[in-house]
């Protein structure tokens, strides 16, 4: 059976290689998704009193927030890159608030934006 260490770093090497297969659409798709899981585990860290391993997981999910903003093409575009990023900087400022109050309902809009947007990038995946 794997340690834990072994076992993340499996996990971590078969993630960078879907993401170095994927097409950019699908790459953001992916972060979508473990940016959720990642979530999962903030709420199950708060639940569990874990506060160490609730500021990790909140670290990885505001770098993968940031990930995702500075993938934007805000210069060309328009509307719909500006509306990402007030999007990501709010669920940034959402987490920043959970990781103090330590209050896991804090939680629950940024599951349901972070949903609507996978939602919409699976549509596009689709299409």
């Amino acid at each position: 059976m794997f340690d834990e260490s072994g076992l993340d770093a499996y996990r971590h090497t078969q993630i960078e290689a879907r993401a170095a297969a994927a097409e950019p659409h699908k790459l953001v798709l992916m972060l979508i998704e473990g940016l959720l899981d990642e979530l999962a585990r903030v709420e199950g860290h708060i639940q569990a009193k874990q506060f160490d391993r609730k500021a990790t997981s909140i670290t990885k999910c505001l770098d993968i927030l940031s990930g995702l903003d500075t993938a934007l093409d805000r210069e060309n575009g328009g509307a719909l890159a500006e509306d990402l990023h007030r999007l990501y900087d709010f669920c940034g400022r959402q987490l920043f608030d959970v990781s103090v109050s330590n209050e896991v309902a804090g939680l629950s809009i940024v599951y349901k934006v972070l949903g609507d947007l996978k939602e919409g990038w699976e549509s596009m995946t689709a299409a």
